[in-house]
């Protein structure tokens, strides 16, 4: 199944046009936190300026199937 990245805060998103193919949606989640785990190495300290911001995996026709908040899983 292929999934979608996106990451969503109230005023803004950054959506992931390619996604990714997974075997189910535990994989999905997984993919998840490495690419959060990435993202963190990325931007080291200033992950604070992240708060309020979470990532939605999304289906390809646009359904949520599952979202996670990006501090509480970068701390």
């Amino acid at each position: 199944m292929r999934c979608f990245f996106h990451l969503v805060s109230i005023h803004d998103e950054i959506v992931d046009n390619a996604g990714i193919e997974v075997q189910d949606l535990e994989s999905a989640k997984a993919q998840a936190l490495l690419a959060i785990e990435e993202l963190r190495a990325e931007i080291g300290i200033e992950a604070d300026d992240w708060s309020g911001w979470r990532l939605d995996i999304v289906c390809p026709v646009g359904t949520l199937l599952h979202s996670m908040q990006l501090i509480p899983t970068v701390h």
